[in-house]
């Protein structure tokens, strides 16, 4: 059995159980997958939450070579991550993301509803700069974008409807 995380086209996520890949595949093309919250078909996989074995030290600044041109600058680095040898690369992804959310959760401060307000708070310098998430609907999040506030979508529910 192969498990997925899924999320349908509202954006609630959920588990799937599939007799393999293919068999999920061919659910989703017959239209058979569907949404248990609202019942939406439009369904995706997306990056689960594996765990990432991080006890190997990552390279650090003084152990890296700084590029010495600009051109050299233009590249992208790429830090290799424990345990991604030979694997697929949706696993990769899932490790990467799970990482990503673990991260977010324990260094951010939830403010729920008021995340457009607060957003505008820190930008103004009112409140205290800190990392924050929360929710903004579709509308909130543009104004905040044209207002020139840093900010960014990311596929993660409110904490009461974690799996």
């Amino acid at each position: 059995m192969i498990v997925y995380d899924l999320q349908c086209g509202d954006g609630y996520r959920f588990e799937g159980w599939f007799g393999s890949a293919d068999d999920f595949q061919a659910q989703r093309e017959r239209g058979l997958l569907a949404c248990p919250v609202c019942g939406v078909n439009a369904v995706v996989r997306v990056p689960s939450a594996a765990r990432i074995k991080t006890s190997a030290a990552l390279p650090t600044r003084e152990t890296q070579q700084a590029p010495q041109t600009h051109e050299a600058n233009q590249n992208t680095s790429l830090v290799p991550v424990e345990g991604t040898q030979g694997r697929d690369p949706i696993a990769i992804a899932q490790m990467l993301y799970s990482r990503l959310v673990d991260t977010l959760l324990t260094q951010t401060e939830d403010v729920g509803k008021e995340f457009p307000a607060e957003a505008r708070r820190i930008h103004n310098e009112q409140a205290p700069r800190r990392g924050i998430r929360g929710q903004a609907t579709e509308e909130e999040h543009d104004a905040l974008v044209e207002e020139g506030i840093p900010v960014a979508r990311l596929p993660i529910p409110p904490e009461g409807q974690w799996n």
